[in-house]
């Protein structure tokens, strides 16, 4: 089963005052929808837009794994355990707030700053924190997250009519980060997601050259 969820319908949050623009596709905040609180270990997947010295000052997390991917510009992250990063286009961030830990993250740079912020569910409470990030990450290269039965896959499509798999799982999430890709029936934009249960024998093909984010998960 698949269920296309549509840009337009994301909730808009952060707080465009203070140059912080967010797109929510799930119940998040203020924006509380008991229909859409997860889909299999995923609980947020917002897409953050930063002006230049803009931020998210420091506050706390617990028990959850956060992925960031950076699509444009340059994100600076600093912790309570003393990591102090910057992660650019093609990084993957990684924080895993387990026991509690507290971050932030700013706009230090010149330029926009755009990225996609992924939270996941562990699938057991508690330990310690941490912190990792994986630089220049390839179509060939999935990033897992254990502590969530998740695995993170980056599909860049070059061309028109270039496929790739999309993986066979109790659960996927598909994120399209740019361009435009045919699943299914479906044609999908920028900030367009697929949510499937039970994916099986799925392929993505790009309509135009895109960038898409894709989330195995076992539950």
């Amino acid at each position: 089963m698949m269920d296309v969820r549509r840009a337009g319908d994301r909730y808009r949050g952060g707080d465009p005052d203070a140059g912080i623009e967010t797109l929510h596709a799930f119940s998040f905040g203020r924006f509380y929808d008991p229909d859409n609180l997860r889909f299999g270990a995923l609980l947020a997947c917002n897409e953050e837009r930063l002006a230049p010295s803009a931020g998210f000052a420091e506050h706390p997390h617990s028990h959850t794994e956060i992925v960031t991917w950076v699509v444009e510009g340059e994100l600076t992250h600093r912790d309570s355990a003393g990591h102090a990063t910057v992660v650019r286009p093609g990084d993957v961030q990684h924080l895993s707030a387990a026991g509690g830990v507290r971050h932030e993250e700013r706009n230090d740079g010149d330029a926009p700053l755009t990225f996609v912020q992924m939270w996941l569910a562990p699938l057991e409470p508690g330990g310690e924190p941490s912190y990792a990030t994986m630089s220049g990450i390839d179509d060939s290269t999935p990033y897992p997250v254990p502590a969530a039965g998740a695995t993170l896959h980056v599909r860049r499509l070059a061309a028109a009519g270039e496929r790739a798999a999309v993986p066979d799982a109790p659960f996927a999430h598909v994120h399209v980060v740019r361009g435009r890709v045919r699943l299914d029936g479906a044609e999908l934009g920028p900030g367009d997601a697929a949510r499937i249960t039970g994916a099986e024998g799925l392929e993505l093909t790009a309509v135009a050259p895109c960038e898409v984010l894709v989330w195995e998960m076992t539950g």
